[in-house]
């Protein structure tokens, strides 16, 4: 029998657990984990959790979510993982608990089909590519039977199709409850559900979207919670870096005009006074992107204005959307589209006033160059404070938790990132037996990363490595740059099917490389986390350079010039325990389950003659180090 108040012995090998699921296996980081999150929502704690791979955080942290009595919201860090929660994880825990709760999922509104815009389209339709006019038909039939509307029951349009732009809402193009399809609206649907849950499943771009906007107080989107649960808390710095800023793009700007034209059809006159500044403000945008074009893709804001013609450029479409919101504002009062498109025009106004104008001391202003636009931001120099005060302004819980949290053991980069004071923290190593495991090879003889051969020394010595384990690898670069040049090397001297991130999407080049059995994928950033390839089809993975952020980063630069007014060393404070987690990332894709075996190829050689590369290889799960690749040879002998 087990203890109906332990929360932890539910997960044990006497509790339903390992009765009712086949192959689950009790481990006691997990149950461990469970007590503490029990603790947590129970005491509105803020509690900080790294569990290693392996250690099944996602039921220690739904068992007792579900049996707290409390409204709980999990925060997940992409889509797939939300659905994989949802229509898995939960369903599962929730059997085995006996456990009767309202769950809900909620996504953000360009997520779900709009049928007012869907309607739009239809009657503009004529205008359509054939290829689009044919997924504007598959819309049409999945939109009479679709309960959720979520576009990713909808297989057959690719999601980077420009067309969900037409069928999907923005906040700002939202009717709100004068469309003419609020009852059935799929947004307004799910926001329902989600009212009425115990406990809802969100992702964390929507969860600071929300939290964002209550802090300026324009109303909520999520329910009230007693706990908020952020898994893959590790991303939560960056997002919440977007979510505070102030940003104006050319085409929130060139959407507003476009819309402004749309939703003049049918009301007599307007055309006539908003057709004029409409066609400025698509001018003014387009003349600010060739003033800008052969800058560096990002910058600071002062860099932006030194360029000639760029103030006066940025003058003039601050001009320009001023002209159409008064425009507007005279015709807001005739149609619900006309007084929406109006509000939209005043807040992109009064954005760009406060990007463009120095600012704050609190605020970093930068710039970033598309290929077709641009994009001007005005972001908070310093993140802790903004977090601080939300979190301070739901009174609940708050639990952060991730494989890849700590440095060295140590979780004081990643509270002071989120401004969690004297947090409770857990650190749970990995189940798996990474001594047997696995074998981390550091290559000898490769020459400094900055070196102009670097990548061709990297692949030189990476070759052996993929003959002894007959391919089956990850090969993960920190730049593009390095990528290509890896692929072009690889092309001719390998006999393994090579998969190059970039030549297809995501999802199709890991199934074909599953499929492949010997395949080698080269990857950048997206394949360092969140890649999931357990079994003999993932036996190395290959790591080029420690993954330090780009120095060309403005919101960067300016928080590491603050650090060092601050008497703070910005590169031991800052850059190398951010490298430290993203490196945690990459190494996390090698072992997935107990019965992986792998190589660990680190080539950075600053691992070794840095002072600093202890931080990075004590950071890392412990494992056995060679320098020797008759080493690697039989380790794949075995």
């Amino acid at each position: 029998m087990t203890d109906p108040d332990d929360i932890g012995a539910l997960l044990g090998a006497d509790g339903p657990f390992a009765r009712e699921m086949p192959n689950f296996a009790p481990r006691l980081a997990q149950q461990e984990m469970a007590r503490a999150v029990q603790h947590a929502i129970a005491e509105c704690e803020i509690l900080v959790a790294e569990a290693g791979t392996g250690t099944g955080k996602t039921y220690a942290y739904l068992v007792p979510a579900m049996l707290s009595g409390e409204r709980v919201i999990v925060s997940t860090g992409t889509k797939a993982l939300q659905d994989q929660l949802f229509f898995r994880d939960i369903p599962k825990v929730r059997s085995v608990l006996g456990a009767r709760l309202k769950t809900a999922l909620l996504k953000g509104r360009a997520n779900y089909l709009c049928l007012y815009r869907l309607d739009q389209t239809v009657r503009e339709g004529s205008a359509l590519e054939r290829s689009q006019a044919a997924q504007l038909a598959a819309i049409r039939a999945w939109s009479a039977r679709t309960r959720r509307g979520d576009r990713m029951e909808l297989a057959e349009v690719p999601e980077d199709s420009p067309l969900w732009l037409r069928v999907t809402s923005t906040p700002e193009n939202c009717l709100g409850v004068e469309c003419p399809f609020y009852e059935d609206c799929h947004v307004i649907t799910a926001r329902r559900e989600a009212q009425e849950a115990d406990l809802v499943v969100v992702n964390h771009h929507l969860l600071f979207a929300d939290l964002a906007l209550k802090q300026e107080g324009f109303g909520e989107i999520l329910p009230g919670a007693q706990a908020f649960i952020l898994d893959e808390a590790h991303q939560i710095p960056e997002l919440a870096g977007q979510f505070f800023s102030q940003s104006v793009s050319a085409r929130q700007l060139t959407e507003l005009a476009q819309d402004a034209l749309a939703e003049c059809h049918g009301v007599t006159g307007a055309i006539g006074l908003v057709l004029e500044p409409v066609e400025a403000l698509q001018e003014a945008v387009r003349k600010f992107r060739l003033t800008i074009d052969s800058l560096p893709a990002r910058g600071p804001f002062h860099e932006l204005l030194k360029r000639d013609g760029v103030s006066a450029a940025l003058h003039e479409m601050g001009e320009v959307l001023a002209a159409l919101s008064d425009a507007l504002a005279s015709q807001a009062e005739r149609s619900r589209g006309l007084m929406n498109v109006h509000e939209r025009a005043v807040h992109l106004s009064e954005r760009l006033d406060r990007v463009a104008e120095a600012g704050s001391r609190q605020d970093v202003r930068w710039y970033e160059l598309l290929p077709r636009g641009f994009a001007l931001h005005a972001t908070p120099l310093d993140l802790a404070a903004p977090l601080r005060a939300m979190r301070e302004h739901t009174h609940a819980a708050w639990i952060h938790t991730s494989a890849t949290l700590s440095v060295a053991g140590q979780f004081d980069h990643f509270a002071r990132q989120l401004g969690l004071d004297d947090p409770q923290t857990l650190s749970l190593e990995s189940p798996f037996d990474y001594a047997r495991q696995a074998l981390c090879y550091l290559p000898d003889g490769l020459p400094d990363p900055a070196t102009r051969d670097y990548t061709d020394r990297v692949i030189d010595a990476t070759l052996p490595v993929l003959q002894a384990s007959n391919g089956r690898a990850f090969l993960l670069f920190t730049s593009h740059r390095a990528l290509r040049r890896a692929a072009d090397l690889l092309a001719d001297r390998v006999p393994w099917p090579l998969f190059v991130q970039g030549t297809a999407p995501r999802h199709q080049l890991l199934e074909e490389f599953r499929a492949s059995g010997h395949g080698v994928l080269l990857g950048a950033a997206s394949f360092w986390e969140g890649v999931d390839v357990a079994g003999e089809a993932l036996s190395v993975v290959m790591i080029d350079k420690l993954p330090f952020a780009t120095p060309d980063d403005p919101v960067l630069q300016a928080r590491l010039e603050a650090l060092e007014q601050a008497g703070i060393n910005p590169f031991m404070g800052w850059q190398v325990p951010s490298a430290v987690i993203a490196l945690k990332q990459g190494v996390g894709r090698l072992i997935r389950d107990i019965y992986d075996r792998g190589v660990l190829v680190l080539c950075d050689p600053r691992l070794t003659t840095k002072g600093y590369g202890k931080l990075f290889l004590n950071s890392l799960p412990v494992m056995p180090r060679t320098r020797d690749i008759a080493e690697v040879r039989r380790f794949f002998e075995v």
